[in-house]
């Protein structure tokens, strides 16, 4: 991501705060935009010790085996950030981060991006304009299921070559929270946005379990303190950063934004929610159901 996202913000706040706290017994190194690995090496190289610290995508950590996560990419699960706060906050988001502990990974924390819109160079305010349409996604099942319920043609591809992808029009479309959009410059390429709100973008704080479980306990208290405060800041400004990001948008005057109906969005919600029964084999149908319970969605 780049270093003026929510994200990015956040893991600066992190470095100044870890450093401050520890009088400078820790150094943190902060590598924006894909610089050091791309989106399918970031995890391994942390399992290998080459890199002790990341924020992936919740939907990375299908692809290693740990697909209860991909709960997150569900459409239309959660309505707003209370919602979000009840799954993070709760039992099943410390549930989810405890999966991580086989696999050499300690989970810290998660921080939000924000829910996301969906954009293409041609109108999408009903679901039936997504036929045929080549939508970019993450390396995600659920992302892929979501965009086979819209009759859309998912690609999967890096975040880093999305705008040059829009761009040559290797893909038509894509979806992302308004601070990735702006940042990364995709409103310049694209013609059309629908402010639906189908899904949540966040990550997950992680760091190489056997580093971190080495680190002297005074160090790592200060460490957790300096987490703990980073993530408070980085989710209090991920709201505003996409509301600004709106705006600027808007104000550029690249791209034409629709906002749905109360109509368009149930019809939305219907297409999209079936995908939740879909992949509960996938995900585990415990979950979703809890999810459910906890959501109060029948």
């Amino acid at each position: 991501m780049a270093p003026d996202t929510p994200k990015g913000k956040g893991a600066q706040k992190f470095k100044e705060l870890a450093e401050k706290y520890t009088e400078g017994a820790v150094l943190v190194e902060v590598y924006p935009n894909s610089q050091l690995y791309k989106d399918k090496e970031e995890l391994e190289a942390l399992q290998l010790g080459a890199v002790q610290m990341l924020a992936p995508s919740l939907a990375k950590f299908g692809p290693l085996g740990v697909q209860q996560f991909e709960l997150f990419d569900l459409p239309y699960l959660m309505a707003d950030y209370d919602d979000l706060r009840k799954i993070t906050d709760g039992e099943i988001g410390q549930e989810l981060l405890g999966l991580l502990d086989p696999k050499g990974i300690k989970g810290l924390a998660y921080w939000d991006n924000g829910f996301k819109i969906m954009s293409a160079n041609s109108p999408i305010e009903s679901t039936d304009d997504f036929l045929g349409l080549k939508m970019r996604i993450q390396s995600s099942k659920i992302l892929e299921a979501q965009m086979l319920a819209l009759d859309a043609v998912p690609q999967v591809l890096p975040f880093s070559e999305v705008y040059q992808a829009l761009q040559t029009g290797v893909v038509d479309g894509t979806e992302n929270p308004p601070s990735n959009m702006f940042t990364q410059k995709m409103h310049e390429v694209q013609k059309h946005a629908t402010l639906s709100n189908h899904g949540y973008l966040g990550y997950a704080v992680i760091v190489n379990k056997a580093f971190w479980d080495g680190l002297d306990p005074a160090i790592r208290e200060q460490l957790d303190r300096a987490m703990e405060e980073s993530t408070i800041y980085a989710n209090s400004i991920a709201r505003e950063e996409n509301e600004w990001a709106m705006a600027e948008m808007m104000k550029a005057g690249y791209t034409t934004f629709h906002e749905l109906t109360e109509d368009e969005r149930a019809e939305w919600i219907a297409r999209l929610r079936p995908v939740h029964d879909e992949m509960a084999s996938r995900i585990g149908a415990d979950l979703i159901a809890k999810a459910h319970g906890v959501l109060g969605i029948e």
